[in-house]
């Protein structure tokens, strides 16, 4: 695969190797935020939305850090993100179904128990789920999605399509 400066795409490989994935441990205890923020730019909205002080930058230029001992999967910075950079993702629940809440930009905006096709970072379709939570960020008012997603597929799926 192409570097991501190159390709506009981010691998898991590399997200790994950032310090952005938590250890498998960590992902069985519960909801967990992903960061795939890779750009060294000025924001640090992170920094301050976090409740639980789980994100850290030295500089606003630097790229976050995540305390995963500290987060508690609340999802707040999903929504606070403008660089739609973050998500969290459960693998905690008994059985083969994951769950991911990511932001949402397009109209319409689905509701609980729609279908939707889920789609990867390149917005290929990767499966269908069904969507579990839907919520406008009281600050940003952007639209916050978690949808149920096959366990394998929780570290793959970064966006949803409505299917009518």
């Amino acid at each position: 695969m192409k570097h991501f400066k190159e390709s506009g795409v981010v691998d898991v490989d590399t997200l790994a190797g950032m310090g952005y994935v938590p250890s498998e441990e960590r992902l069985r205890r519960g909801p967990v935020a992903i960061y795939e923020c890779v750009e060294e730019i000025p924001c640090n909205v992170c920094v301050f939305s976090c409740p639980f002080n789980a994100v850290t930058k030295n500089k606003i230029t630097d790229l976050p850090r995540i305390d995963f001992s500290k987060c508690t999967g609340c999802g707040v910075c999903v929504g606070r993100c403008p660089g739609l950079a973050v998500f969290v993702v459960d693998v905690s629940r008994e059985g083969s179904v994951g769950y991911v809440t990511l932001p949402h930009e397009l109209l319409p905006a689905p509701s609980v128990g729609d279908e939707v096709l889920l789609l990867d970072r390149e917005g290929r379709g990767v499966g269908v789920g069904v969507v579990t939570r839907v919520y406008r960020d009281r600050v940003t008012r952007s639209w916050v999605v978690t949808v149920s997603v096959p366990k394998d597929l929780v570290m793959v799926v970064r966006a949803v399509r409505v299917v009518k």
